[in-house]
């Protein structure tokens, strides 16, 4: 969704990363209990096996990551298709879950706002953590100008926990086992430690395993969101005008962000044209079409055995 800032929101999460079955727990108790009272209830510790302060964490990050819809708290139509337990991926199985609820993550300006700055507003390569602190409290200090800022401990937990998210730990002895236990969002590999161990990395590289189902995706949500059947291609790179990019989200290079794209013109054929004008790159929409259909065409190939 497109950044504005008088809706954001910092350290939402407990400084709890998102853990593997969380959002598959979260989401099927809150089903059965056919809505969203279960974070709240007395049972909630018991029925989702967590402590009180994870149990607002599991709330947190599912509706941050769209599963959730954040202003009535009932399932997306998105968080049915997926979660449920006849769902595509109820369990976190495909890697194309995790692309795609990254996508869903850093795209959500509104509620995970330090995740929509990282990936499409800083674009240090080679970062440390106090530099990332300073850098997101700089952002915030030069955005929040109607509204209360948040304190410099949220922010700094907020800039803590997403290289800690992205990052596959290296279990050292001393370390405790709850910090060992990566997010499924580390297969990712978008963030990785430096060699040194003492700073992180985040560059922009070649994605093989990110699926053009998923791909179709999130260019589907850029054209709805900008309203339009026509976009440059370098609007898909560069985040431009408050709207996320494609490219800065998933950390691509320019040349696989086009061969990708070349790549879902074929993939669900009559949808998307690319076209030279003007000497300009532009990816056309020739034919509305509802983004899930793509995540759908993804699931259904895996199932198939057809390669992503």
């Amino acid at each position: 969704m497109k950044f504005n800032p008088d809706k954001m929101a910092f350290g939402r999460h407990e400084t709890f990363a998102v853990r593997y079955g969380w959002l598959s727990k979260g989401f099927q108790a809150m089903v059965a209990k056919n809505g969203s009272k279960v974070f709240e209830s007395d049972e909630a510790t018991v029925e989702l096996g967590v402590g009180k302060n994870m149990v607002s964490a599991i709330k947190y990050w599912l509706r941050a990551c769209r599963m959730i819809d954040a202003s009535e708290n009932i399932p997306t139509v998105l968080g049915k298709e997926l979660l449920s337990k006849d769902g595509l991926d109820p369990y976190l199985e495909d890697e194309a879950t995790i692309w795609l609820l990254h996508w869903l993550l850093a795209t959500n300006a509104e509620l995970a706002t330090s995740w929509y700055w990282f990936f499409n507003r800083y674009h240090k390569p080679e970062f440390t953590a106090q530099e990332l602190t300073t850098a997101l409290t700089d952002f915030v200090n030069d955005q929040v100008i109607n509204k209360k800022k948040p304190s410099p401990s949220t922010l700094k937990n907020d800039a803590a926990l997403i290289p800690r998210m992205y990052t596959q730990s290296k279990g050292g002895t001393r370390t405790p086992i709850e910090e060992v236990l990566d997010s499924p969002f580390s297969l990712l590999k978008l963030v990785t430690q430096t060699a040194s161990g003492r700073g992180y990395q985040s560059r922009p590289s070649t994605r093989p395993d990110l699926p053009l189902g998923i791909l179709g995706f999130a260019v589907c949500e850029i054209f709805k969101m900008k309203e339009t059947r026509v976009i440059p291609i370098e609007d898909f790179m560069y985040s431009k005008d408050n709207y996320p990019a494609i490219g800065s989200v998933f950390r691509m290079t320019e040349n696989d962000l086009i061969a990708k794209l070349e790549k879902l013109v074929v993939f669900m054929p009559n949808v998307f044209d690319i076209r030279d004008t003007a000497g300009q790159h532009q990816l056309y929409m020739s034919e509305e079409i509802d983004a899930i259909e793509f995540v759908k065409r993804h699931y259904d190939n895996a199932s198939k055995g057809i390669a992503a």
